[in-house]
């Protein structure tokens, strides 16, 4: 798994984000090393940051993420064969854009370090309709073949909750297998029964081919059950550049 460090324009295009959208209070969960916070913050925009690597890593995560997207370079050149360039003309181009969203992302935490709370899905930190607007991407359905249904399940219900208006989420599409979440329907389902409305949309963002939409959560009339279970378990990420870096163990 790796941490991104996506810019705010990225965020706008991902999330058809408009002005009135982002009048609103913004979570963005979880959020990595993205700068979306730290340009929110400079225009005014109320939005704050949850990720689980803020508790481990916190004053280290935007250089991690900027050593790492180097360290995996040729990694992601085979990982993004044959993909159409849009956002990235190509991975030379998304690392050195990654490198300056992931510098922008250290700043802020450093002067803001109220705007990046430490968390994790499907137990977030936050009370009842705490943000009118939950953002999430690439974690929900993205790892969908090594994250199981009753995680999509539970993290879904809890971005819910702490939503006051609606949860926006990108992509719907597994990363490893270039197809839509298999289980995304019966979800859907299972969401309308507990009051909560969704919709599938277009947006003009496209990373990986075939995954330019979102999916759309309208929490108005959700009320989450008291004292709900929750739980952190979520696969941790892994800082393959200081392994490599590390003396073989002796026999």
């Amino acid at each position: 798994m790796l941490v991104s460090a996506r810019s705010f324009a990225e965020y706008r295009a991902m999330f058809a984000l408009t002005d009135g959208d982002l009048d609103q209070r913004v979570l963005d969960c979880p959020a990595g090393a993205a700068s979306f916070v730290a340009e929110a913050g400079r225009r005014g925009i109320d939005a704050v940051a949850v990720d689980r690597e803020y508790a481990v890593h916190r004053e280290e995560l935007g250089l991690l993420v900027e050593r790492e997207t180097g360290f995996k370079r040729d990694l992601l050149v085979q990982e993004t064969a044959g993909f159409t360039p849009s956002w990235y003309a190509d991975t030379d181009d998304l690392v050195r854009q990654w490198t300056a969203n992931s510098r922008l992302f250290r700043a802020d935490i450093a002067a803001r370090p109220e705007r990046y709370v430490a968390g994790a899905l499907p137990g977030l930190p936050f009370p009842d309709a705490s943000f009118d607007l939950v953002l999430s991407s690439h974690l929900v359905f993205s790892y969908g073949n090594r994250l199981g249904e009753e995680f999509h399940r539970a993290a879904l219900l809890e971005l819910a909750r702490v939503a006051r208006r609606e949860v926006r989420l990108f992509p719907l599409m597994v990363y490893d297998t270039g197809e839509r979440y298999h289980g995304l329907d019966r979800l859907r389902e299972e969401l309308a029964g507990a009051g909560i409305g969704s919709r599938v949309e277009r947006v003009a963002y496209e990373f990986q081919p075939g995954d330019g939409e979102m999916l759309v959560l309208s929490c108005a009339g959700y009320r989450p059950p008291p004292a709900a279970p929750r739980t952190t378990a979520v696969d941790p990420v892994r800082w393959r550049h200081r392994e490599a870096a590390l003396p073989p163990a002796c026999g």
